[in-house]
């Protein structure tokens, strides 16, 4: 497993280089950025960590930060620091799923411990999703008509009537079945099911819903 790291978000270069020492000294492995944008362009949601983030950054704020991971469906947990303190926004932040909001200068043990409290979450979770991550790689691989063809054998239909559906011979899809197998590195139709619902979840068994990539 890669090892967790930190990321740290201030645009005060001080503040930035105050915590990494702290961290460094407690060997957990950070990763300073002056802003949001550098911090997006450095990001690899496939690895684990968490994010410590200025509230109150010039540009992009922490909070639009933390709303632009939510909606591209990021899991990185979210721990705030703010110069101003601002009540609003700090209650914005808790609701949409920040574990902490601090007001500098803080208590170094207390964000010593929150930061510690979300690494061993993360830590726990990681091999599941890193495992998702990696199935969902494998079916985008899958061409347009190869997807349609998965949807049906994940709804349990045989070849005669996914050639009916899609208009097309039931060699061809014979032919599609097995270049699913291929490319999934799955010997038989119940891994196909097995790996579908742990790279989607249990409504990928529902008709049409096959994620489009």
């Amino acid at each position: 497993m890669e090892t967790p790291v930190v990321h740290i978000v201030d645009d005060d270069a001080l503040a930035r280089a105050a915590l990494a020492r702290l961290l460094d000294a407690a060997q957990i492995r950070t990763a300073c950025h002056a802003g949001a944008e550098a911090f997006l362009q450095a990001y690899d949601p496939l690895l684990p960590g968490c994010l410590v983030v200025e509230a109150d950054l010039p540009g992009t704020c922490g909070l639009r930060l933390q709303e632009h991971l939510l909606s591209a469906g990021s899991e990185l947990p979210v721990i705030f620091v703010s110069r101003s303190g601002d009540v609003p926004v700090s209650v914005r932040a808790l609701r949409n799923g920040a574990v902490d909001f601090l007001q500098k200068p803080y208590d170094p043990r207390r964000i010593m411990d929150s930061i510690r409290m979300v690494l061993d979450g993360v830590q726990s979770r990681y091999p599941e999703r890193e495992r998702q991550a990696r199935l969902r790689e494998k079916f985008a691989q899958l061409s347009p008509r190869e997807r349609e063809v998965l949807d049906h054998v994940l709804r349990g239909d045989v070849s005669k009537i996914i050639a009916r559906d899609l208009n097309i011979s039931v060699r061809t899809v014979d032919v599609h079945r097995a270049r699913i197998k291929d490319k999934l590195r799955c010997p038989n139709s119940a891994a196909l099911v097995r790996d579908a619902v742990l790279a989607f979840g249990l409504d990928i068994l529902h008709p049409h819903d096959f994620p489009k990539t």
